[in-house]
C-alpha cells in the first residue's frame, strides 16, 4: 500500500497542475470551444506519444539488459582464463608440432589496434594445428584438467554462456579431453588410433581456446588496461613474459 501511495500523489498531482493550467488557459481565452479544441489535440497526440515512448523506453531497457549480460559473459571467460585456460594454454601448446611458428600469433603487443586482433583471430582460424598426443604429457594433461573439473562443470552451468556460442563450445572441447583422457588406465601405451583420436581432441580444443584468447586479451585491452597489461606480460606462450616490469 505505501509502495502504491506515492503513485496516487503523484497522479493526482499531476491532474491537479493539468486542471489549474486549462484553467488558466480558459481564464486568458474566454472561449470555452477553443479550450476544448485544445484539450482534444493534446488527447489525440497521447496514443502516439505513449507509444514512441514505450518503443524508446523498451528500447533503452533492452539494450541495458544486453549490456548487464555480456559484462557477466566477460567475467565468466575471465574467471575461466585465471583458473584454467591460461594455463591449459601453455599445456596444449607442448602437443603443438608447429609451436614456433604458433606462439607469435599469441604474443599481443601493448600497441595492437582491433584490426591486429582480427587479423590474429583469422590466422589462427586458417592455420592447420600439427598436434600430435605423444608429444606432450598426457599424464599431466588429464591430471590438471581433473583438478579444475568442478570448476568447469560450473562454467557449463552458467545461463550467461548461453551469449556466447564459441566459447560454449571450448568449454565443451576442453571437457571432452577431460573425460577421455580420465577413462584411459594408461596413457603412455596407448594404441596409434588412440593418440591419433587424442589428437583430434586436443586440436578442436587448442585451436579454440586460442581464438577466444585472442578475444579475451582484447576486451581486457579495451575494458580493463591494468588487466590487459597484467595478461600480456604473463602470456603463456610468450618465452619473454615476465611479470615484474623492468622499464
Amino acid at each position: 500500500m505505501k509502495r502504491a501511495g506515492w503513485k496516487v500523489v503523484f497522479a493526482l498531482g499531476l491532474t491537479a497542475v493539468s486542471l489549474v493550467l486549462y484553467g488558466a488557459f480558459y481564464a486568458f481565452a474566454r472561449d470555452s470551444r477553443e479550450v476544448w479544441a485544445s484539450f482534444l489535440a493534446n488527447a489525440a497526440f497521447v496514443p502516439i506519444f505513449v507509444l514512441m515512448a514505450t518503443l524508446v523506453f523498451e528500447e533503452v531497457i533492452t539494450w541495458r539488459e544486453r549490456r548487464e549480460r555480456i559484462q557477466r559473459l566477460h567475467m565468466v571467460i575471465g574467471a575461466f582464463f585465471s583458473e584454467v585456460g591460461a594455463s591449459l594454454l601453455a599445456r596444449l601448446a607442448s602437443f603443438d608440432g608447429d609451436r614456433e611458428n604458433t606462439k607469435p600469433r599469441l604474443v599481443v603487443a601493448d600497441d595492437w589496434t582491433h584490426k591486429d586482433f582480427i587479423s590474429g583471430r583469422r590466422r589462427l582460424q586458417a592455420g592447420a594445428f600439427e598436434i600430435d598426443a605423444r608429444a606432450g604429457d598426457l599424464t599431466a594433461l588429464g591430471a590438471f584438467l581433473a583438478s579444475k573439473r568442478v570448476f568447469l562443470l560450473r562454467l557449463l552451468e552458467n545461463p550467461s554462456l548461453l551469449e556466447h556460442e564459441s566459447f560454449t563450445d571450448l568449454l565443451w572441447a576442453v571437457f571432452h579431453i577431460s573425460e577421455e583422457l580420465s577413462l584411459r588406465v594408461d596413457l603412455a601405451t596407448l594404441a596409434p588410433a588412440d593418440f591419433r583420436h587424442l589428437s583430434h581432441d586436443i586440436q578442436r580444443a587448442y585451436a579454440l581456446l586460442t581464438v577466444e584468447w585472442l578475444a579475451y586479451l582484447e576486451h581486457l585491452k579495451t575494458a580493463y588496461p591494468f588487466l590487459y597489461s597484467l595478461a600480456r606480460r604473463t602470456n603463456p606462450l610468450d618465452p619473454a613474459a615476465s611479470a615484474a616490469i623492468t622499464d
